[in-house]
Formats: C-alpha cells, structure tokens, sequence
C-alpha cells in the first residue's frame, strides 16, 4: 500500500505543489482507512490505486494536448503577423520603415505582443499610400476618360496594386499624371481654335437651317390648307355627321390662317398630315363607294327603261371604263351624276316617243304568235275530231283568223310609223339591238313566201 501511495505521490511531488500533496496524502490515507473497516482485500485496493493513478495520466495528457494547441496557435499567429510585416515592408519598399528583427526572444506571445504594434504602424502607413495611389490614379483615369470621349461613370471604379506601393511608383504615376494634364490643356487649346474657327460656319448653316425650317413650314401649312378644304368638301358632299367634324377641328381652324400666325406648338406635324391624309383618303374610298352605288342605281333605272322600250343599252364596257374613273378619283361626282340624269332624261323621252310604235309592235308579234299557232293548227288533221278540248281549239282559231287578217294594215301602219320616226329624230328604231324596219321587211317577204306555196298548195288540189 506504501508502494502505491509512493507512485501516486510520484507525480504529485513534480508539480512541487505541497497543498495537492498533502491534499492527496490525507485522502489517501482516509481511504486506507475506509478499506481496513471494509476488510477489502490487497487486490482490490491495488486495482482501484491503478484506476487513480490512470485517471490522473488522462487528466495531465489533456492538459499537454491543449498547451500543444495554444503553442501551434501562437506560432500560427507569429508567423502570419511576420509574413504580412514582411510583406507590407516589400510592398512600400522604403528604408525608414521599422524593420523586423532576424530573432526575437522571450515568450510567444511577448514575440506576438512585441511586432503587433510595428505591424499596425505598417497598416497605417499602407493605406495613406493607398489613398495617395487611388487619387493619382483616379485623376489619371478621369483625364483620359476625357480625352477618349468617354463618360466619368465609366472610370469611376480606381483599383489600386497593392503589391507596389513604392514611392517610386507613385512617382511614375504623378509624372503620367502630370503629362496628361498638359496633353488635356493642348487638346483644350485645340477644341477652342477650332470653335473659333466654325463659329462663322455655325452661324451660316443656322440661318439656312432657319430658312429650310421656314419653307418647310409654309410647305406644310399648304398642304394642310389642301387637305382641309379636301375634308370639308368631303363632309358637305357626304353629309357627315358633325359629330365627327370636332376630331379634326384643329386642322380646319387653320384654313385661313397664314404662316406667320401658326405658332401653336405640334400644330405642323407629320402626325396629323398622315392623320389627316388618312382621313380624306377614306372618305375618298367611301365617297367611290357611294358613287358606284349611286352610278349602279342609276344605271340599273336606265337598263329598266331600254329593256321596257326594247332600245340599245349602253355597252358594258363602257360602264367598266366609269367604274375604273370613278375607283381612280378622275372623274367628278357632279358631273357623272348629271351625266347619268341627262342619259336617264333621253332615255325617257326616247321611249315616250316610241310608246306609239311598240304598242303596234306588241300587237304585231302577239298577232304573228297567233300567225304560227294557226299554221300549225291548220296542220293538223285531227282538228276536226270529236276529242277533248276540239271545241276551244276551233273558237281559237277563229279568233287567231281575224289577227291574221289584220296584220298586212298593222305591219304597214307600222312601217310607216317607223320611217316617220326615224326620219324625225334621225336614228334607226332598233328594237333589241335589230332595225325595226329590216324585221318588218322581212316578215313582209316571209309572209309573201308562205301566200304563194298556199297558192300553189290550193292549185294542185284542184281537180283537172
């Protein structure tokens, strides 16, 4: 049990601590005590002295293990602040700089102590000398920024090397500064020459400008004039709704005003002639629209009279030709309606002055229908059977005996007529487009054909 208190006390006794040994002692010596009243036996209190003592190992090696770790820590430390002293001494590259010392002695951290406040010296210089880069360089970038014509936003951002901070760069950089300071006053001297010298030029080509300007303006304004009375005919023309008329109130208000009193601003512009070229080009397309309407109307009145009268109409062709007049804005709406109006007013007269004639026309060709019922009635051999309907047939036909016999009077009744109307208004009475005369004519020679083979017809059946 001495032997076991001796290597428990072993290295208690190297921390040379007389209070932890005399700490353990008493405990040690109480737990002896404990044992013998207990009666625990020699291997026990061996193994539980073992336990003590391997505890105790643990507990130091933990110590050791985080002294090891501070130690690495400060030396980490150390080193780092003698690299950034190092390199901030390269960086500023001056010799009444502090400088570090080959070895330090005493302590880590009175080595660390001792090079943090030459190490903050450093920093303090550095960003002076930064600060002195970044303005240099910063009025280097502005001036050519300037010189290339270049916005100031677009150099706005100064980076800095901070690898040389050497007085002798920086006295590289002040000495481009300064020759782009005098490079900037030649070009300022150069810019003002020049401006002197197109001043003249300036003013001369202002005042053309101002005459081109002037003639534009009266241009326009001649223009605008054309278009709004173009658009107040339209409207009178169209009876458009005044409604509408507000919309462009801002272009007829200027009808009567000259140049030299248009001074509302946009009042010229190219958006209102396209607006109001548009305008009058759509009531112009409607106003096409509206006479081929119109004209088609009229022209329809006229094909009614001459199909009536049985008189020439006027040729499609012709029709097509307005058509296209009237698509193209060639030809006036006045004019053509006064033209279709006179056409309709002869048209009338003309077939007044024919009503007579195509009455006995009429007669003639129901007569003439009649005629060739009759022939082929004659023709038939069972006229004269007992069959239904014989009975109307025969009254039919003595009916249809007494038109025949009245033709020869009417045809020349109508020749006659005929001539005295051609002769009058000196044109050939047409009817669908054939001279009356020539089919009266011909009737006349078919009728007489027919006559002489019922002669021959009735003279070979004569008995001999």
């Amino acid at each position: 049990m001495n032997d076991q208190m001796s290597s428990l006390q072993t290295p208690i006794g190297m921390r040379s601590n007389t209070l932890l040994e005399t700490s353990c002692g008493f405990l040690l010596q109480e737990l002896k005590m404990i044992w013998d009243e207990l009666g625990e036996d020699q291997y026990e209190r061996e193994k539980v002295l073992l336990d003590l003592e391997q505890e105790c190992i643990e507990v130091y090696r933990r110590k050791v293990d985080n002294a090891n770790k501070s130690r690495t820590c400060l030396h980490q430390e150390l080193a780092e602040a003698e690299a950034e002293f190092t390199h901030l001494l390269l960086s500023l590259s001056e010799q009444s700089l502090p400088r570090r010392p080959e070895k330090m002695a005493g302590t880590l951290k009175e080595q660390l102590d001792s090079i943090i406040p030459e190490l903050k010296e450093l920093w303090l210089r550095k960003e002076e000398r930064v600060s002195q880069f970044r303005a240099v360089q910063g009025q280097i970038q502005k001036i050519c920024a300037e010189i290339a014509g270049q916005s100031d936003e677009s150099s706005s951002i100064t980076i800095v090397n901070e690898n040389d901070l050497s007085l002798k760069k920086l006295e590289e950089y002040q000495i481009e500064l300064e020759r782009l300071h005098n490079e900037k006053n030649e070009r300022v001297q150069r810019v003002e020459k020049y401006i002197e010298t197109v001043h003249n030029f300036i003013l001369d080509k202002l005042k053309s400008t101002v005459e081109s300007l002037v003639e534009e303006k009266k241009n326009r304004l001649k223009k605008l004039h054309q278009l709004g009375k173009a658009l107040t005919d339209l409207w009178d023309l169209m009876d458009a709704p005044y409604d509408d008329r507000p919309l462009f109130s801002h272009v007829t208000n200027l009808l009567s005003v000259s140049s030299a009193e248009v001074s509302e601003p946009g009042s010229l512009t190219i958006d209102i002639m396209q607006q109001v070229e548009a305008e009058v080009k759509r009531l112009d397309q409607l106003k096409a629209t509206k006479m081929k309407e119109l004209f088609r109307k009229k022209q329809d009145e006229m094909d009614d009279i001459c199909n009536k009268s049985h008189m020439e109409i006027p040729s499609r062709k012709q029709m097509e030709n307005i058509i296209h007049l009237i698509n193209s804005g060639e030809i006036d709406h006045a004019n053509l309606l006064m033209s279709m109006d006179e056409q309709i007013s002869k048209a009338k007269e003309e077939a007044s002055s024919r009503k007579s004639i195509m009455e006995k026309v009429e007669k003639w060709m129901s007569a003439s229908d009649e005629e060739r019922w009759l022939e082929e009635y004659s023709m038939d051999e069972n006229r004269y059977s007992v069959i239904r309907g014989a009975h109307k047939n025969l009254r039919r036909a003595e009916r249809a005996r007494i038109s025949v016999s009245k033709i020869p009077a009417l045809v020349d009744l109508l020749i006659a007529s005929t001539k005295s109307w051609e002769k009058e208004t000196q044109k050939v009475f047409l009817y669908d487009e054939v001279p009356l005369l020539a089919m009266l004519e011909e009737y006349n020679i078919l009728r007489q054909i027919r006559e002489g083979e019922k002669q021959r017809q009735q003279k070979s059946h004569i008995p001999k």
